[in-house]
């Protein structure tokens, strides 16, 4: 069985991921949705709050699966049994990101990292944007599945009442 990884920190999981998955399981019997704590970032939501969303969000696509990254990504992936990373990207600044990252997960694990460029009509969308837009009251229903959009708005709203 060829088990691709899909790392991110999901905070929130779009349209966006959600294609690359898709597209990743033309290519691999199963694709992990491994979502991943990225200490450069001030997550909104929980790490168990975006399994769940991610579970439910890719629940109707055979052979993907979620799970949750406790440290390396290079331990994760022995973990799982990978034979690829799969990343999407939206232009030349996330190959400036990417390109690091998949050649020291390969010095780490002996794992290549497959690039899939994203889908035209949603290359625009990132999570921080999406946290942006729903911080300031825009509508994210076109760019995120209907209970991540919820669940954005609710951490919103918890975190104004602090």
């Amino acid at each position: 069985m060829r088990i691709a990884v899909c790392p991110g920190s999901f905070d929130p999981i779009t349209f966006g991921h959600v294609d690359v998955v898709r597209r990743a399981l033309t290519m691999f019997d199963e694709v992990v949705v491994a979502v991943a704590a990225n200490t450069s970032k001030n997550p909104l939501l929980t790490p168990e709050r975006r399994v769940a969303l991610a579970t439910e969000v890719v629940a109707d696509l055979p052979g993907a699966r979620v799970g949750l990254v406790p440290g390396l990504l290079a331990d994760y992936l022995r973990e799982v049994g990978a034979c690829a990373v799969v990343k999407g990207l939206r232009g030349p600044s996330d190959i400036d990101a990417e390109v690091p990252m998949a050649l020291m997960n390969r010095h780490l694990s002996g794992v290549e990292t497959v690039f899939l460029a994203g889908d035209q009509s949603l290359i625009h969308i990132a999570s921080s944007l999406v946290k942006d837009v729903a911080r300031y009251g825009g509508r994210i229903d076109d760019l995120v599945p209907a209970p991540v959009a919820r669940a954005v708005r609710e951490a919103l709203a918890d975190e104004g009442r602090r």
